[in-house]
């Protein structure tokens, strides 16, 4: 059977879309050109900017992906925790979990502040994970908790989570980084 245009323009801009992480995990942006991405997906430098402006929205769209693949998981492993705290931790972990696939974490936390600039790339995470994270912790400290302090605290939070994905992709230990998330959890709720 054959497929529509519909079916057959999505793989093309998925096929882009994988082609394009496959090198800028390799290469980096900077050192990822697009006739070396259209030549990896397989298809025409016009099927390129047909579905993309340029380079940089390619690589967007990139991350876009990969962002949702990340709060898609947490979301999963979270759902079934007991307590707000119980949850916060799932998600911790299944964040770390979710961040060692194989050029994530360079691609989410070092390339895409880089080429996006700071709030480019946290759009793009609060598009995706920092809700979860911000109800997680309206549910830890309460109806109390005032909204600027909800969004000072999923910020620094969001921060901590990704320099101990860094820290774990460099060879540091998990458990070490999980318990001390635990440890600042608890510390909110005390405070």
């Amino acid at each position: 059977m054959a497929r529509s245009n519909k079916e057959r323009t999505e793989a093309t801009r998925l096929a882009l879309i994988e082609a394009a992480r496959r090198l800028f995990v390799e290469r980096g942006y900077a050192e990822t050109a697009t006739p070396d991405i259209v030549a990896e997906a397989g298809v025409t430098r016009g099927a390129l900017y047909h579905h993309f402006e340029d380079k940089k929205a390619l690589f967007r769209a990139t991350l876009e992906r990969e962002a949702e693949a990340v709060a898609g998981h947490i979301d999963k492993v979270s759902l079934p925790a007991g307590s707000p705290r119980e949850a916060l931790l799932l998600g911790a972990s299944a964040y770390f979990d979710a961040m060692a696939a194989p050029g994530r974490t360079r691609l989410l936390l070092l390339e895409a502040p880089a080429v996006l600039g700071f709030e480019g790339a946290g759009a793009i995470d609060r598009e995706n994970a920092a809700g979860t994270l911000k109800a997680g912790l309206a549910e830890l400290l309460g109806p109390g908790a005032k909204a600027e302090t909800l969004d000072a605290l999923t910020d620094l939070l969001s921060a901590a989570f990704d320099r101990a994905a860094i820290a774990i992709e460099a060879g540091a230990d998990r458990e070490a980084y999980e318990g001390a998330i635990a440890g600042l959890l608890d510390g909110l709720v005390r405070a």
